[in-house]
């Protein structure tokens, strides 16, 4: 069963509907407990980085999550904020986050650039995946971006102000700092895509 994770600064009601839309079947996931017979997890993000890892922390679920994605190998999809929080360290409060992917997350010069940025921006896809993600135009609200240590693990790049990480991948680790809820078809194919991975109790349910 694909497990969309609900804490309190999430969108996972507007997820949901993106992943019925497409005809797949998901569930909510606000305990530990509740991620037991998950095929796919998506951890959406709205909000700041330490506000969520804060409430992940606080319902438990924060640590499930490394142990049935880092340990049980789950395919793993982390949007906005949800991929942010992969990384080491986020410039936004402070936030000491997963670390599941080497890096940190630093915030737009608003010297150079209005901050956040809002709207539709270009993603070009540095690397092939399963997902069989297409070059297109995906939609941004995002202060912050991510800088990996390893480059391998960007995925996606897009322009603003300077060319910055807009999407990453490590195995069974998806993160895109675009809303894939509010992409349109380019959001709906990709997010197809995730969903159609092998999942760790036999695949998605469709």
């Amino acid at each position: 069963m694909i497990k969309i994770i609900d804490y309190k600064a999430g969108n996972a009601p507007s997820v949901m509907h993106a992943v019925n839309r497409l005809g797949f079947q998901a569930e909510l996931a606000a305990a530990p407990d509740s991620l037991q017979n998950a095929s796919h997890i998506i951890l959406p993000g709205v909000g700041s980085a330490g506000a969520t890892m804060r409430s992940l922390q606080e319902s438990g679920i924060a640590d499930a999550l490394t142990e049935y994605v880092i340990n049980k190998n789950n395919p793993f999809l982390g949007v906005c904020v949800g991929m942010q929080i992969l990384f080491e360290h986020s410039e936004e409060e402070d936030a000491a986050c997963f670390g599941w992917l080497k890096g940190r997350v630093k915030k737009f010069d608003s010297a150079m650039v209005r901050v956040p940025q809002m709207g539709w921006n270009q993603v070009r896809f540095a690397k092939e995946t399963p997902t069989n993600a297409a070059d297109g135009h995906f939609y941004f609200v995002n202060s912050y971006y991510a800088i990996p240590e390893d480059t391998v693990d960007t995925w996606g790049t897009a322009y603003y102000g300077r060319d910055f990480t807009a999407a990453v991948n490590r195995g069974n680790i998806y993160g895109t700092q675009f809303h894939i809820e509010k992409s349109g078809e380019a959001g709906l194919r990709l997010l197809k895509g995730f969903l159609m991975l092998a999942g760790r109790n036999g695949g998605a349910i469709c």
